[in-house]
């Protein structure tokens, strides 16, 4: 496969931990929504915009993927995807209702029939004896449907890892989702 299309991903900030496995999942992805006409968005916090990054260093994926939402503070989860201050103060950004709201509010606010949100404690500081460092929590929304959300303990390995794993687990959870839609 030519690599010379990928070049962000073998060049610079992740490029030893990203790569072919990350290019398979995205292009799995592409293939499955492309084939049933579909639309992606992803609202991102921990992950920084590295999924929609995966997804669109694939050429042509501009008929697939709609947009990305980088959502880092909880000012821009609330400006940008409609995520409730009370239920970011009551159960705060890395949490299961605030990773449905982030889930919810990017289908909301773009022309995607299915997204996928992730936020989480990436390290190596910010973790809880509630929310330890690899605490990432993953949403998931269509249209026509509640969005469900899950939690994955990654464990405290280090901020490139644990960020790496969350984009793989997230293309997977959309892949896995397209194959039910």
């Amino acid at each position: 496969m030519d690599r010379g299309n990928h070049s962000w991903l073998h060049s610079g900030l992740l490029a030893d931990e990203m790569g072919n496995k990350t290019e398979k999942l995205a292009t799995d992805v592409l293939t499955a929504a492309r084939a049933k006409g579909l639309k992606i968005a992803t609202a991102e916090s921990c992950t920084g915009g590295l999924i929609s990054g995966a997804l669109t260093a694939i050429a042509g994926s501009s008929d697939v993927v709609d947009r990305g939402f980088v959502t880092y503070s909880n000012e821009a989860k609330q400006q940008m995807l409609g995520v409730s201050p009370i239920t970011l103060e009551r159960f705060g950004a890395v949490s299961q209702a605030t990773a449905k709201e982030m889930a919810y509010g990017a289908l909301a606010n773009s022309l995607a029939d299915l997204t996928v949100s992730v936020t989480g404690v990436a390290g190596p500081g910010g973790g809880t004896a509630e929310k330890l460092v690899g605490t990432v929590w993953f949403g998931l929304a269509a249209q026509g449907s509640a969005p469900i959300a899950e939690c994955i303990q990654f464990g405290d390995m280090n901020r490139n890892s644990i960020r790496v794993d969350s984009v793989h687990h997230a293309l997977i959870l959309l892949r896995n989702a397209l194959e039910n839609l």
